[in-house]
């Protein structure tokens, strides 16, 4: 049923599968922050920002051809790659698959026990968020 959801987890797992240490992947969280594209200073509005996070976090959402389009930004660049694990999945997906597909990748990767418990809370956060967000655009 969310075959697409399943199939970007799938592939964010291979992004893990060779990193045997804390340190690499969380390396690798900072790296894909970094790919994170940059938001407009105007779309860093108070009604963007994702309340929970420790670190500032917007996020926007529009919707095209029925999918669904995330765009977010962070102030900390482990922020913005959380952020970027979350978009990986779930940016381009139908709402459904937005707000029935649970980001269990994350689990098998092994990111709540890279985080702190500020992390794991705005982690948490941006995923109710977009689904939030997506109800807000059906």
């Amino acid at each position: 049923m969310f075959e697409e959801c399943e199939r970007k987890q799938a592939e964010l797992k291979k992004l893990f599968d060779e990193l045997d240490s804390r340190q690499a992947k969380y390396n690798r969280i900072i790296e894909l922050g970094r790919s994170l594209k940059p938001m407009t200073d105007s779309a860093k509005s108070d009604d963007h920002l994702v309340k929970g996070c420790q670190s500032r976090m917007y996020l926007i959402a529009h919707t095209e051809n029925d999918k669904i389009y995330f765009e977010a930004s962070a102030d900390a660049l482990i922020s913005a790659g959380l952020a970027a694990l979350l978009l990986y999945i779930y940016d381009g997906q139908t709402p459904e698959a937005v707000l029935k597909c649970k980001p269990n990748a994350l689990n098998e990767i092994g990111i709540p026990g890279l985080l702190s418990p500020s992390r794991s809370n705005g982690l948490a956060s941006l995923f109710k968020r977009m689904q939030l967000e997506t109800i807000k655009l059906l």
